[in-house]
């Protein structure tokens, strides 16, 4: 069942949404990324992709990244890769201390849609989203499918919001 407060801040929502992609990956270049592929050709049915980057798994690279894209007037910044349990991981830690509000409905319903997805594995994702600027920050592992399961959850509500971002 639909709210009707909900359906009154959709309605009043702009779809003209700029966007930025972060792959962060040690292994892979422009040719090798399917999931940064994959996300930039689904933001370009319905929104404006101002910016996309592969970058090595280096806080100061996605954080220098991130404020770039951002002085960019990016609303929307989705990061995939780095979510893991390794050392090298080092997205989720990075940008979580950057969030002045935290999207905890994204990390929770991702590893809940994951889990009927792929059983018990998706204990380890670790996505997260946020609010660091106004700008609306969602971080994906880098799998094919885990992006594609994301974007599933987000891509149809991305004007609402940063509709809610943006006051």
């Amino acid at each position: 069942m639909e709210s009707e407060t909900t359906k009154q801040h959709q309605d009043e929502s702009s779809n003209n949404i700029t966007c930025g992609i972060i792959t962060l990956s040690d292994s892979r270049d422009k040719k090798e990324d399917l999931s940064g592929d994959y996300i930039e050709n689904e933001l370009k049915k319905r929104y404006t992709v101002k910016s996309r980057e592969i970058i090595k798994d280096e806080k100061d690279d996605l954080l220098k990244s991130i404020d770039e894209m951002i002085n960019n007037n990016v609303d929307v910044i989705l990061t995939n890769g780095g979510t893991g349990l390794s050392e090298r991981d080092i997205t989720v830690e990075s940008v979580e201390k950057l969030f002045d509000k935290k999207i905890d409905g994204f990390g929770e319903i991702f590893r809940h849609q994951s889990y009927i997805e792929i059983g018990s594995g998706a204990l380890l994702s670790r996505a997260t989203a946020g609010v660091y600027k106004k700008c609306c920050i969602f971080s994906m592992p880098g799998s094919p499918n885990a992006v594609k399961t994301a974007l599933n959850i987000i891509i149809d509500e991305l004007p609402h919001i940063v509709h809610h971002a943006k006051k």
